[in-house]
């Protein structure tokens, strides 16, 4: 009789030892050694972009937090350089305080921080807390800010301080009168 099968003949065993067929380990085929490079590649990759992402994010924190102490100095600057408003614009003082705003404005810029209320411009809650009420006029319509108390404050989309404005309100309508009358009272 014949043997169909692929199978090479069993070795007879030697010196009386019984043969055993241990499992040998078998390597993997060599596409999935690839395909096993590929994913830790792409892996190794997600992990340097959040590192990266998160490297970025400590320090946009770091310049945030850094901003928030400066902005008390820059009021105070700005504060200083109004009450000297009346020099004339030749005065040193006066040219070196309008220099010193130009530097704090270009910093500010650079860093990314922006103005978040305007006089004129419609109050939005979400940037600015209401202080105060104030008439409202042509310059200053129904629903937006009349005056600015402290400035608020956008650091890269995100708000670092709100702001604290006046809002202008137009004078409310004669409240609606009571239709009973007084004679049903009685």
């Amino acid at each position: 009789m014949r043997d169909d099968s692929n199978e090479p003949p069993a070795a007879p065993p030697s010196n009386g030892e019984e043969t055993t067929k241990a499992a040998a380990p078998t390597a993997p085929p060599v596409e999935d050694w690839a395909t096993r490079y590929k994913y830790l590649l792409a892996d190794f990759e997600n992990f340097r972009r959040r590192v990266e992402r998160d490297r970025e994010s400590i320090s946009r924190q770091a310049r945030a937090g850094m901003v928030r102490e400066l902005l008390p100095i820059l009021e105070a600057f700005r504060a200083a350089r109004d009450a000297l408003g009346h020099l004339p614009m030749s005065d040193p003082v006066r040219k070196g305080l309008d220099l010193l705003d130009r530097e704090w404005t270009t910093f500010l810029k650079h860093e990314g921080v922006e103005a978040v209320a305007a006089p004129g411009q419609p109050f939005r809650a979400e940037e600015a807390e209401a202080v105060g009420e104030a008439p409202a006029d042509a310059a200053h319509p129904d629903g937006s800010v009349a005056e600015v108390v402290q400035q608020g404050y956008r650091f890269f989309g995100g708000l670092l301080r709100p702001a604290k404005v006046v809002v202008a309100r137009s004078a409310p309508a004669d409240p609606p009168k009571d239709p009973t009358p007084a004679a049903a009272e009685e």
